[in-house]
């Protein structure tokens, strides 16, 4: 072979071998990575200064549709200073570990306030007196946006929902209302619920308005981020009548949808030709109706004015006025501030001399040592907008404004051209149900998105998110119970049967686990440094701290009644889970070996979760527990308990007495319920008449309407496993539904019980109540004895 050939087979082996890596490496080079998103929500309500009814649940709303859309979302509610800002600073350390290709969402809803030029959040605790107050008891959001847009991520999107009328400061010299105009940074949208100077009106939930708009908005799949803003502002107006007039402003790069269409979707009622269309024509070429939905959809200086300029004398002209001032003036300080000299405040004090920043001006030119009052000649600095007009100025001239004014007139309904309806499942939203642990948002029944609504194709699924996996099914979380239930399709984790079949310990057995496991994943995790508080709180005070809300307040939960008071579940109140495939069983009366003084080994019986569990009525021993008035039995008089027969009715044991000889007379001395359990004295005292010494809880004479919040103390109270010579009077309610109970079955009782009363009756009183406790059955008037 000469040299020329095998030059000639190196070239091809060559051109192979370039070719091979070419179809390699094409797939993995074309596919672009995919791009990951987090979220920080956080809902403020329960302030000091006064309670706000829908930011929490509106934090919540939000958080569930960002998970639905694929974030991995942190939050948490009603944090006070310290952990407001430990959470700003744990989002931004995840918000930096996340990589370029990462996208960041903010939300905060609460009390937001602006000073000097600057917007803040305000924190639970916050105690602001006067107007200098605000920069030390509230967090500057501009320090944390220019910090989360320096971690050079994909984007970030910045929603503070907080434009509202504050109780801060209420002094001679107040704040300015609303927030204060901003810029965003380099690959940021900021967005406020209310347009800069303006606030929004008073929501009495149970979600407010801006919220169920951005939701439903970031649902549609397809819209845009400026498409899904835009349409959030129409929704607004439409759901407050034009009282409230979002706003947002954006230096977002690139394209973004929370939510893909998919080609099995109907015709959009507003296609994006349209909103080109509407957004390039003139304004005067609209009619009258549709012209304000133009100028309002634009959101523009020049929009509005264009619109002045067409239809002066239109029924929405007045409202335009209001929001071209409140738009210029906003415009008018946030160049004053950026200039930042005694000329730019004296300058804005001769357009405004009552404007809503003047004492802002003032300070500002008290720190600078300058004149407070314009001087007779200065240099006026040129601002970007022209002077307001003699008739605009007469809206300004307060230091909030409202758009909720009746002399604005009443915006119409959007026409379809501009906003569809909303969809009718959407409409109206059900109230979440309360949140039952510390710092963790409310979890609303999840409305499923259409079917044509697909995941974004771009996003990197979070891990172990029920919202995501299931954004075409409705899912519940069950707070009761702690678990979460999945409807329409595809059922995650089913709740315990109530109606008559398997026991509630025999069902939740082998799935309570999982129902546990499920539930986390469907609540929105809290950031790492409010989670260790939470943790820390809880050991400190455990019972108090259990169902409280973060602020020390009243408790959020609602009492427990009916079967959830009645049957505890295992696993619940720390509690162990029973074996797989044992569920506990209560132990019937035809056992009396096993009815005597609690030991080691029988600590199952003592167990309140095991004890409770299994529903009344049902088993092998249905009769055991069967309460007054069950399976036909008539109910006997008020205060007059029948006593079942061949059963002594327990005395009260003194508080006193305690020790090794209590625990006996307590086993004893009287009858043991059918589970092992000692009666509970203090349902003795209802079946029994009142001793001659006093006893203690002998005055409520009904024992079913305290039943269930003395089960709720009982089983959080069970949580010090006490001694087993102490059983009997550490965990006395316990047996109140056993020891009340009348039993229908006196055959399965093997022994005679008048010798086993008579063999332990210690105390010597005991004997004088005999006489007064025979006659409780077949005289005129009572229960017939059985």
């Amino acid at each position: 072979m000469g040299l020329s050939s095998k030059k000639t087979i190196w070239a091809w082996f060559a051109i192979i071998l370039v070719l091979a890596g070419a179809v390699v490496a094409g797939p993995a080079e074309a596919q672009s990575p995919l791009e990951k998103r987090i979220a920080l929500v956080v809902g403020n309500s329960a302030y000091k200064a006064g309670a706000l009814p829908t930011p929490a649940n509106d934090a919540g709303l939000i958080a569930q549709t960002l998970q639905a859309a694929g974030f991995d979302v942190i939050g948490a509610r009603d944090l006070d200073q310290n952990g407001l800002r430990d959470a700003l600073r744990d989002f931004l350390a995840k918000a930096s570990s996340s990589g370029p290709d990462t996208l960041a969402f903010v939300y905060l809803a609460g009390y937001g306030l602006q000073y000097q030029g600057d917007n803040y959040f305000v924190p639970i605790d916050a105690q602001i007196a006067n107007a200098t107050d605000v920069p030390v008891e509230a967090i500057r959001i501009s320090d944390f946006t220019r910090s989360l847009a320096a971690i050079g991520n994909k984007g970030s999107i910045v929603v503070l929902d907080g434009a509202r009328a504050n109780p801060f400061a209420q002094t001679n010299q107040p704040l300015a209302g609303g927030l204060a105009l901003v810029e965003p940074d380099a690959n940021q949208l900021i967005a406020f619920n209310a347009a800069p100077g303006t606030v929004a009106p008073q929501e009495a939930g149970p979600y407010g308005a801006y919220a169920h708009a951005l939701a439903e908005m970031m649902r549609v799949g397809g819209l845009s981020l400026g498409e899904v803003f835009d349409r959030t502002r129409l929704r607004v107006g439409d759901l407050t009548k034009g009282a409230q007039i979002s706003w947002d402003a954006s230096k977002f790069g690139g394209a973004f949808t929370f939510f893909d269409r998919g080609p099995d979707a109907p015709p959009a009622q507003v296609s994006s030709y349209d909103s080109a269309v509407i957004r390039t024509k003139a304004i005067r070429d609209f009619d009258e109706r549709d012209a304000y939905f133009a100028a309002l959809d634009r959101d523009t200086l020049q929009g509005y004015e264009d619109f002045l300029a067409a239809y002066p004398n239109d029924s929405m002209a007045r409202r335009v006025r209001a929001i071209i001032a409140a738009r210029r003036e906003a415009i008018t300080w946030r160049e004053t501030w950026m200039t930042d000299t005694p000329q730019a405040y004296w300058s804005y004090l001769r357009r405004y001399p009552r404007g809503p920043h003047v004492w802002d001006a003032r300070r500002r030119l008290e720190h600078l040592e300058a004149a407070l009052e314009p001087p007779p000649s200065f240099t006026v600095i040129e601002y970007d907008v022209p002077p307001p007009p003699p008739a605009e100025i007469v809206y300004v001239d307060r230091p909030v404004l409202y758009f909720d004014d009746a002399d604005f007139g009443y915006a119409p309904p959007p026409p379809v051209v501009f906003l569809a309806p909303p969809p009718p499942d959407f409409v109206v939203l059900s109230p979440p149900p309360a949140p039952v642990d510390l710092y963790v948002l409310p979890a609303p029944v999840f409305v499923p998105v259409p079917e044509w609504v697909r995941p974004s194709r771009d996003v990197a699924p979070p891990q172990n998110d029920i919202i995501f996996n299931n954004i075409h099914n409705t899912v519940v979380n069950n707070t009761i119970i702690n678990n979460s239930t999945t409807v329409n399709n595809t059922t995650v984790n089913q709740a315990a049967p109530t109606a008559p079949g398997p026991t509630a310990g025999q069902t939740l057995a082998g799935t309570a686990v999982a129902a546990g496991a499920g539930a986390a994943a469907l609540h929105v995790a809290l950031p790492p440094s409010v989670q260790k508080k939470a943790a820390i709180l809880q050991k400190q005070n455990p019972v108090a701290t259990a169902k409280a809300p973060a602020n020390g307040t009243a408790p959020v939960t609602q009492p427990q009644t009916g079967n959830a008071a009645l049957h505890a579940l295992p696993g619940t109140h720390g509690q162990p889970l029973p074996s797989a495939g044992k569920a506990p069983v209560n132990q019937p009366q035809g056992q009396p070996k096993q009815l005597q003084a609690s030991q080691p080994g029988n600590a199952p019986h003592n167990n309140p979760a095991s004890a409770a569990a299994k529903p009344v009525g049902q088993g092998a021993n249905a009769n055991a527990h069967a309460l007054p008035g069950m399976q036909g039995q008539p109910l006997p008089p008020v205060g007059k308990t029948q006593a079942t027969q061949n059963q002594v009715q327990p005395k009260r044991i003194p508080p006193t007495q305690t020790g090794p000889n209590a625990g006996q007379s307590a086993a004893t001395g009287s009858k043991q319920p059918a589970n092992g359990q000692v009666a509970n004295p203090s349902a003795a005292s209802v079946v029994a008449k009142a001793p001659s010494r006093p006893v203690v809880n002998a005055s409520q004479p009904s024992h079913s309407a305290s039943a269930a919040p003395r089960r709720m103390n009982v089983v959080a109270a069970s949580r010090q496993k006490p001694a087993p010579q102490a059983v009997h009077q550490a965990n006395p309610p316990r047996m109140a539904m056993q020891a009340k109970a009348p039993i229908t079955k006196p055959q399965a009782q093997p022994r005679p019980q008048p010798k086993v009363v008579q063999q332990v009756k210690r105390p010597p009183q005991a004997v004088a109540q005999k006489p007064p406790a025979k006659k409780k059955c077949g005289a005129p008037g009572l229960p017939a004895c059985h």
